[in-house]
């Protein structure tokens, strides 16, 4: 066996023991929707009937949606049909059943259904390596959030030949340090310090508090995730593998549509690719492609989460997407002057800011009592400190960094000898640590 096929078998090896290391059991599951996705693409490259190609993908579709569905939403549509009942005077009739939900099954299951749609669309030839296709759907650095990897991206790189002298550790070092930085030190900082109280608890904190805890939670969620992002982007660097960057400067957006064009990049252009397009886009009229920016995000917020909060923060971003969209096409678009811009942003700004309530929330009731806690007009800090406010400044500011500095420090960390690298990367590890809070806090997207 040539050293490629070794390090593979290595690679995906190591990715299910990574899994297996939470819960054997779901390992079995991930191998289930694995070998699915081999499969049904070995069908579509035997099949030539147009009719038994359809087949073939429906099937495919049915299979990967159902294993999402039951364990992601079987619990949130057992509730919500029997509440139905009761309110009319029925009783509950589809028994409730405790699903344990598997960590990671949004983002495997999305990658196992898209190789698949690929293979159908003929934009992606079915691969004959039963190993490939396992591991690119369980490959460890992005396997439980992310980023969303496309197969036509990734498997080409498993038959590359792999040169340890071509590892990009500059890259990958400085995207595994911010990362942590971004999680470690700014993330778990504000949740612990001002987020978790205030949201576990709005009426107890004055306005300006719950107010600045939401900024607090804009802050966190992205530094949270885009942290795992960079992190997963880095350890895929020192295999020798390249993902595509999941975050753009998100919060320096200027409409809600550069927003989901910065944010989780991965996501949105899986939803825009495999359910915007296929519902018709834009081609259908005006009035169509409102419903499909609605639809599409309703079913984006329900990705996140089986809730109703999920599914209205889903939903508010599908209304302002379409409202956009609408203004656009009834004035058009005019260049913005830097006045017209600073608006732009607070507007933009604030609407995700307003959303995010509805994510954090855990329920409608808690999101509820959380606005109402922001309009009490009480303006006497409590919580809130000097430095809290600083740290929120700094992860905003963050979005306004230009790209060059990224490349700037990764060039001049490239060219230091390796001893250096490695000391100042100790360093730079040791600091992280210094000045996080105790204990280790899961990333957000771990639940999704």
């Amino acid at each position: 066996m040539r050293f490629p096929e070794i390090r593979k078998f290595v690679l995906l090896a190591a990715s299910y023991f990574f899994y297996a290391y939470w819960d054997w059991r779901f390992a079995l599951l991930l191998l289930f929707c694995s070998s699915n996705s081999y499969i049904f693409g070995r069908m579509l490259d035997s099949e030539r009937s147009p009719q038994s190609r359809k087949q073939v993908i429906i099937i495919s579709t049915i299979i990967n949606l159902g294993v999402l569905g039951f364990f992601k939403y079987y619990g949130f549509f057992t509730h919500s049909f029997n509440s139905l009942l009761t309110s009319i005077g029925l009783p509950p009739t589809i028994p409730f059943l405790e699903v344990v939900l598997p960590v990671g099954i949004s983002f495997f299951t999305f990658q196992a259904m898209s190789y698949v749609i690929d293979v159908y669309r003929g934009d992606l030839e079915p691969s004959k390596s039963f190993s490939d296709v396992l591991l690119y759907i369980s490959f460890f650095p992005q396997l439980v959030a992310g980023p969303i990897v496309r197969a036509a991206h990734f498997l080409p790189q498993l038959k590359n030949s792999f040169d340890i002298s071509q590892i990009q550790t500059a890259k990958a070092a400085t995207h595994i340090i911010g990362g942590l930085f971004k999680k470690v030190v700014i993330a778990n900082f504000l949740a612990e310090k001002i987020v978790d109280p205030v949201f576990t608890s709005p009426m107890q904190y004055s306005s300006i508090d719950v107010l600045f805890a939401l900024y607090a939670y804009a802050v966190q969620i992205y530094c949270d995730f885009s942290a795992y992002s960079d992190i997963a982007i880095g350890i895929a660097y020192l295999f020798g593998y390249q993902f595509n960057e999941n975050f753009d400067h998100p919060y320096r957006s200027l409409s809600v549509q550069e927003f989901w064009r910065r944010w989780h990049i991965s996501l949105s252009t899986w939803l825009r690719d495999y359910l915007y397009i296929p519902l018709g886009g834009s081609r259908l009229g005006k009035l169509k492609t409102y419903r499909n920016l609605s639809i599409t995000m309703l079913l984006g917020g329900l990705w996140h989460g089986a809730a109703w909060n999920f599914v209205f923060w889903g939903a508010l971003h599908g209304g302002a997407l379409a409202i956009e969209r609408m203004f656009t096409e009834k004035f058009g678009t005019k260049e913005k002057g830097i006045f017209g811009k600073i608006i732009a942003f607070i507007l933009v700004f604030h609407f995700v800011c307003l959303t995010w309530i509805f994510f954090r929330a855990s329920s409608f009731e808690s999101a509820t009592e959380f606005i109402n806690a922001l309009l009490k007009f009480d303006f006497t800090p409590g919580i809130l400190s000097p430095f809290i406010a600083f740290m929120i400044v700094f992860g905003i500011a963050t979005n306004f960094t230009p790209k060059s500095w990224g490349v700037t420090v990764r060039y001049y960390f490239s060219q230091l000898h390796p001893i250096a690298q490695g000391a100042i990367a100790g360093l730079l590890i040791s600091f992280i640590g210094a000045m996080g809070p105790e204990g280790v806090a899961p990333f957000i997207y771990f639940q999704f």
